[in-house]
């Protein structure tokens, strides 16, 4: 855990808040940098970055109501880096969609809107330039925000606090690691009605003015111009449309059309019946808030059973979160590292088992392996930016089987994962990974060659579980005209 996030740290800087700040603050908010507001502020800054969204952000609902104590306006500051790591084309396209809608639905709520690029992109001289009082930002259990969290921290003069935006429960509330589902689910259930409440989306009392000459790049704009590192190859899709507006659609036509026959067909890849809410979920388009009330009221409007709602809930509000807690507590979440001790010692067992199949990343990566299952999952990934999660489990434990080890398994499943998706790079991605490849929260399973105790899935039983053969020329129509299936590696792609 980061110096400025721990509980300790957090209590000795929130005894610095002023009282009228202090009583806004509940166990969401972490004061990274305690203290009393600047006194010649002239705004407080909301410092937006997972949570990229205006409507139902309890981080944004809290620099409204610090902004209306002090008798402030608000900003919004939104950086637009080009070094994120496995960022692309398909990724920043997906982001910028959302920015537009970020732009519009911030003014609805009197609140000023920055988006700033390299090289003047870095939220402390921007606090300097616009005399902020104090800045709130939103919480990002990965380490490459975490650790610009811990910089901001270490650095800034004024108080910093940080609000857990993107999920229901707080997750300092279970404290530290959970083993499983099983052990998270009863405090989850337990805290949900004290924290799944309506956001208030207040709008804020003062409005703010934009400086003259402020450097501001405009959202319609093309945010990548002229960055010569970025990632061009993989680009933008057109089965989704970023922005919390199409998150909106998306979750009405579900709610309308899916919602009712969830429980059942969520498990099957040929049927549209997932909330494809992933995307907009990583990218703080949409919030969990939004999707579990609407989901509640839908269900009490008889569009859906109670049977649809805890299946969604066991989705987006135990596993979801589970997967936060994972990444919040695990420093090796996106490495086979991450496994319980008993999946360390049974891949040890079997690091040297044959592999009947093999095949390099850039072969996986090319769809271009015997399995036709396998190979429509991978190319749902590359041609829609989006796979279904029950293919997602198979495809990652074939990655297992076909690879050297375990521990390349795991790195080249992140690079796929997070180059082609557009949920890659995130908690949930990296959850599902190590649970695939690892068995991280899961148990031990019957020992077998190169998965040892780790659970194994077959292309046969696997394939009876849904119209596989539907999904696979659905897919295979989508995506046109595909090299041969490879046979084997070649040595020197290894």
């Amino acid at each position: 855990m980061l110096p400025s996030e721990t509980p300790a740290h957090h209590e000795r800087e929130a005894a610095k808040l002023p009282r009228e700040i202090s009583s806004l603050v509940d166990a969401r908010t972490r004061v990274r940098k305690g203290g009393a507001s600047a006194k010649d502020g002239k705004c407080v800054v909301y410092w937006m970055q997972r949570a990229q969204r205006a409507l139902d952000n309890p981080a944004l609902d809290l620099a409204v109501s610090v902004a209306n104590t002090l008798g402030l306006p608000v900003v919004a500051f939104f950086s637009a880096i080009d070094n994120f790591p496995h960022a692309n084309l398909r990724h920043y396209h997906f982001l910028q969609q959302g920015m537009v809608d970020v732009e519009h639905d911030l003014a609805e709520r009197n609140i000023g809107f920055v988006m700033r690029r390299p090289p003047n992109h870095e939220i402390l001289p921007f606090v300097e330039e616009v005399k902020a009082a104090l800045v709130i930002g939103d919480e990002n259990p990965l380490r490459f925000m975490r650790a610009k969290r811990d910089k901001t921290a270490s650095s800034i003069q004024i108080p910093f606090l940080t609000v857990d935006a993107d999920v229901v429960v707080p997750s300092r509330l279970l404290e530290k690691a959970q083993y499983a589902a099983y052990t998270a689910r009863p405090k989850l259930e337990k805290l949900r009605s004290q924290w799944l409440k309506p956001c208030a989306n207040a709008a804020a009392a003062h409005i703010w003015k934009k400086p003259r000459g402020l450097e501001h790049y405009d959202p319609k704009l093309d945010i990548t111009a002229g960055w010569k590192k970025l990632d061009r190859s993989i680009g933008p899709v057109e089965t989704f449309a970023g922005g919390t507006h199409a998150a909106t659609r998306r979750l009405r036509w579900f709610l309308d059309n899916a919602f009712r026959s969830y429980a059942e067909k969520r498990g099957q890849p040929e049927v549209d019946g997932s909330t494809k809410m992933s995307p907009y979920l990583h990218f703080g388009h949409i919030s969990p808030f939004t999707i579990a009330l609407a989901a509640q009221k839908a269900v009490k409007d008889g569009k859906a059973t109670i049977a649809d709602l805890d299946s969604l809930f066991n989705e987006m509000l135990i596993w979801r979160e589970l997967a936060v807690n994972f990444v919040t507590y695990s420093d090796n979440y996106d490495s086979w590292e991450c496994a319980e001790p008993w999946a360390k010692e049974t891949i040890r067992e079997h690091a040297d088992d044959p592999r009947p199949h093999k095949y390099s990343l850039e072969q996986m990566r090319d769809a271009r392996t015997h399995d036709d299952l396998w190979n429509a999952g991978q190319l749902q990934m590359v041609t829609t930016g989006w796979m279904h999660n029950r293919v997602r489990m198979y495809w990652a434990k074939k990655i297992l089987e076909w690879s050297p080890n375990a521990a390349t398994a795991f790195e080249w499943a992140v690079i796929l994962n997070d180059s082609y998706l557009l949920d890659g790079r995130d908690c949930n991605g990296y959850a599902g990974i190590a649970w695939s490849i690892v068995g991280k929260f899961d148990r031990p399973w019957f020992d077998r060659p190169i998965f040892g105790k780790i659970r194994y899935m077959s292309r046969e039983s696997t394939g009876k579980k849904f119209n596989s053969a539907k999904y696979i020329a659905e897919i295979n129509a989508l995506a046109g005209p595909q090299p041969a299936p490879a046979a084997t590696v070649q040595p020197s792609l290894w």
